[in-house]
């Protein structure tokens, strides 16, 4: 008699900044149930109701074994399909019957996709400051805790612009200055490198903040710094562009985090345009497509590095982890540092050390969820400020 899908539960906590969705799924064999990540913090409450009032629905009753035909019956019950609200309730659903279906075979999840290529996985920090000084000050602390990749912002995301010539009337927002910011971080890396030489491994993100040309012009000028991966030089919308950067220099780049369809990373892939594909496992749909994504990443030389800010909840870090030590073609992995709060609500959560991102070797995932904890750290609703962000003449601007 199949095990089938009795009830399917939606929890929303905020331990930390962002607000996580977490999807617990409940089967008819008493006792068994998954977790999955269906995070989309700033519309957290839209993948709630999608859920609730659709998914749900649709999957009571169905066979917890049957992990592709759901996520593929789920993708397109609904006709239109790819958009992030339904691509993390998909995810939800899709992490919590891989945990199911690790815990049935007493495996972790990584051993049901082939097995380790790696006992560890590498994990970059996140390294900052308002000057080159503090950014050097930053990386000597990851450098201290045994982290040998790091990325490096000054400012924030498109730094903090200090010449602003606003037009009167000027809306209140997130201001940056595009030529600033460029010439800023080209300072930062030239004072990084000549602090601390060639030997730790350095990632930038531009998020997307510049013009195509502008970002063709700066990954240029990046070269000389030897960077383990440029993130984000090209919004989505600009794709077409990366062929242009590839023309022009070696910079090794990193793009994915805000793709929803496979027709925004297959060209991408297929084309060599890229060097690491940097998907948000529960934007795309779960570890189902993830799993599809790097395998055809690998025929093309293409690395994995999935999406990991704070914005992906534990459970979405452990199914990250558990892709990372199966392909074999890792290339690293974002990692936030939760706090303890946050691992005392998520028993199992990975945990790094010496640099490297290690998995709780429980069955399934491997992490679980102190509900009443959560509880406690309910989420609140607010409009999102970071992303209203505008050039100084007070235009919308890509965050």
């Amino acid at each position: 008699m199949p095990v089938t899908i009795k009830d399917i539960k939606t929890i929303l906590t905020q331990p930390a900044g962002s607000k996580l969705v977490i999807v617990k799924i409940i089967t008819s064999d008493d006792g068994l149930y998954g977790l999955g990540c269906a995070t989309f913090t700033q519309r957290f409450e839209a993948v709630h109701a999608a859920i609730e009032h659709h998914l749900k629905p649709f999957l009571i009753g169905r066979d917890v074994d049957r992990i592709e035909e759901i996520w593929q019956m789920s993708a397109v019950n609904s006709y239109w399909r790819n958009g992030p609200v339904l691509n993390n309730a998909i995810s939800g659903v899709d992490q919590a019957l891989w945990d199911i279906k690790g815990k049935r075979a007493g495996m972790p999840v990584y051993q049901l996709l082939g097995g380790k290529c790696r006992e560890g996985a590498a994990v970059y920090g996140h390294a900052g400051g308002d000057t080159p000084e503090a950014v050097v000050d930053s990386i000597r602390g990851f450098e201290e805790e045994g982290y040998r990749y790091i990325r490096c912002q000054m400012g924030g995301y498109g730094g903090k612009a200090s010449n602003l010539a606003k037009p009167e009337g000027a809306p209140d927002g997130a201001y940056y200055h595009r030529k600033e910011y460029m010439m800023n971080h080209l300072r930062m890396f030239e004072h990084i490198r000549s602090e601390l030489g060639f030997e730790v491994e350095l990632c930038h993100d531009i998020h997307e903040r510049l013009q195509p040309i502008e970002a063709v012009g700066f990954a240029k000028d990046m070269e000389q710094f030897k960077l383990f991966f440029l993130e984000d030089a090209l919004a989505p919308e600009d794709n077409d562009w990366f062929k242009n950067i590839r023309e022009q220099c070696s910079t090794p780049l990193a793009m994915g985090e805000l793709f929803n369809h496979p027709h925004e990373w297959r060209p991408l892939i297929e084309g060599r345009l890229i060097d690491f594909m940097r998907m948000h496992v529960s934007q795309m749909g779960g570890i189902t497509p993830a799993r599809n994504v790097a395998a055809f990443g690998n025929m093309y030389g293409v690395r994995t590095a999935w999406h990991g800010p704070g914005d992906t909840s534990p459970v979405g870090h452990a199914a990250n982890l558990h892709l990372d030590l199966w392909a074999p073609n890792f290339g690293i992995q974002e990692w936030c540092r939760f706090n303890e709060l946050v691992y005392d609500m998520f028993p199992g959560l990975p945990e790094v050390r010496n640099g490297y991102l290690y998995p709780s070797e429980g069955a399934g995932l491997g992490i679980d969820i102190d509900e009443e904890l959560a509880a406690k750290y309910p989420c609140s609703n607010e409009v999102i400020q970071w992303t209203q962000t505008r050039l100084p003449d007070g235009s919308p601007a890509r965050p």
